[in-house]
């Protein structure tokens, strides 16, 4: 391994944390260790897969290291035994080339990805980057309860409806679009279409398709060969090939380029493709589910998706709805999210004021179950064991301006939100209150708000805003 550095790496990690390298050979864990220390990362070794299971028993890490060919549990061995304890360390496997056939089965038993011998530090560094990225990414957008049925936390009749079109579309082998604004738990749904099809044993490959760039999306959805571009020093699985006679899921799918749509539309006609840089076809069995949080019938519109593409990924739509679509779910999902922060926490449950009950009860939920399990983790790591109160909350608040009901409110002041408004005036209530949040900033909005800027736009249009520079103001 060469562990030669460039000054100026395009590999630079932009997020740390701690890493474990498990490998028989002490030259070779510590070169890795070495080098990731370098950037920032916190880093244990351990010699064999035994040793590396017993420190986790008492410590968790990020990313996990794990050569393939150690004595006595295998790198593979290692990799199952991690799947049995739903540990949620983002595993990267070391592996030669003549094992590259165990990696991918490795990959599809949970591996994040492999790393073929011999490496430089640049490319160890990238990948532990994209790795930690990818879990950061999971620990928010998923709930941590892994029992998918149970995931689903809700009573509402909204929340039996989802349940009942999932039970009906699971079992089809269809492909499904997962529609719903950010943070309502699309990737959860994909999961339990999943867990409840004929491809529950098989694999379930997930892509975050904003996180690539073009070129390296092409490559991740299709795989590439050896100087296919530069720095392709390698073959590379694609996650198609990954996810062959199982299942792949397609993270918020409108973020693909136009010239990748084209090839994705002849995977999904032909459930065929080829590697970047070979002529060589490839066929694969593999269920397509997709997930978007933007209006795929506007983006079409603009432009900006292919109306043929969209055709063939809604086969079966299923729409993921927002918190405030399902109110009466409020307080079992804040008590299921303050049950498992204490359980994480090691201490009892905190409890909430009545005020604090009635104030959620009556927030809009711009970050919808993601916010609520943000803000039920802050109370329960701050609580220091008195009842939580209505004005702790208000200031962890999105705004304060966007709830629905407010008891020290009135209906006149400006952006409150009584119960009996319509979804319509609701809707953009949120959207001047977060226009106002960024200062007219209008590509932040869209970015929170979960929408394109052109839906944005066409949106303060339609409520009288007259384009002004990079902001919007009333129009006359």
């Amino acid at each position: 391994m060469n562990s030669g550095r460039h000054m100026n790496s395009v590999a630079t990690v932009a997020t740390t944390g701690r890493v474990l390298v498990v490998d028989d050979h002490a030259r070779a864990r510590e070169s890795m260790a070495d080098i990731l220390e370098c950037t920032g990362h916190h880093v244990q070794c351990c010699s064999s897969a035994v040793e590396a299971l017993r420190k986790l028993d008492a410590t968790s890490f990020d990313v996990i290291i794990t050569d393939l060919r150690m004595p006595g549990m295998t790198g593979l061995e290692f990799i199952h035994e991690l799947s049995k304890r739903n540990d949620d360390a983002q595993v990267v496997m070391v592996t030669a080339h003549a094992s590259v056939t165990t990696a991918v089965d490795a990959m599809r038993h949970g591996a994040f990805d492999y790393i073929e011998k011999p490496f430089n530090a640049d490319q160890l560094e990238d990948l532990v980057g994209r790795a930690m990225r990818n879990g950061v990414e999971r620990r928010s957008t998923v709930p941590a309860a892994t029992d998918q049925a149970n995931a689903m936390v809700g009573s509402s009749r909204v929340m039996q409806e989802l349940r009942q079109r999932i039970a009906q579309v699971a079992p089809t082998g269809e492909t499904v679009l997962i529609t719903g604004e950010s943070g309502v738990g699309k990737e959860l749904v994909a999961k339990a279409i999943h867990a409840a099809s004929q491809r529950a044993h098989g694999p379930m490959v997930s892509l975050n398709c904003p996180a690539l760039s073009p070129q390296l999306m092409e490559s991740e959805l299709f795989g590439h060969e050896r100087g296919a571009f530069t720095n392709a020093d390698a073959p590379r699985v694609g996650r198609f090939e990954l996810a062959d006679k199982g299942t792949i899921l397609l993270d918020e799918v409108s973020e693909i380029s136009m010239p990748l749509q084209a090839k994705l539309l002849r995977v999904l006609q032909e459930k065929s493709f080829e590697r970047v840089g070979s002529s060589s076809t490839q066929f694969v069995d593999v269920r397509v589910l997709a997930t978007s949080n933007r209006d795929l019938h506007e983006t079409v519109q603009d432009g900006e998706f292919r109306e043929d593409l969209y055709y063939r990924l809604a086969v079966v739509p299923i729409h993921v709805p927002p918190l405030r679509a399902r109110r009466e779910d409020i307080p079992e999902l804040i008590t299921h999210f303050l049950q498992q922060a204490a359980t994480r926490l090691g201490k009892s449950p905190c409890t909430l004021a009545p005020s604090a009950i009635q104030l959620l009860q009556e927030y809009i939920w711009p970050g919808n179950i993601r916010e609520v399990e943000n803000l039920t983790t802050r109370a329960s790591v701050l609580n220091t064991g008195a009842p939580v109160t209505a004005d702790e909350l208000r200031g962890w608040l999105m705004s304060s301006t966007a709830t629905a009901t407010a008891a020290d409110e009135s209906e006149s002041s400006e952006g409150g939100i009584r119960v009996g408004t319509n979804l319509a005036e609701m809707e953009r209530r949120l959207i001047e209150a977060t226009l106002e949040h960024y200062s007219g900033h209008r590509a932040q909005t869209a970015n929170a708000l979960g929408i394109g800027i052109r839906t944005l736009t066409n949106k303060m249009r339609a409520y009288g805003y007259a384009p002004r520079t990079k902001s919007f103001a009333r129009a006359a």
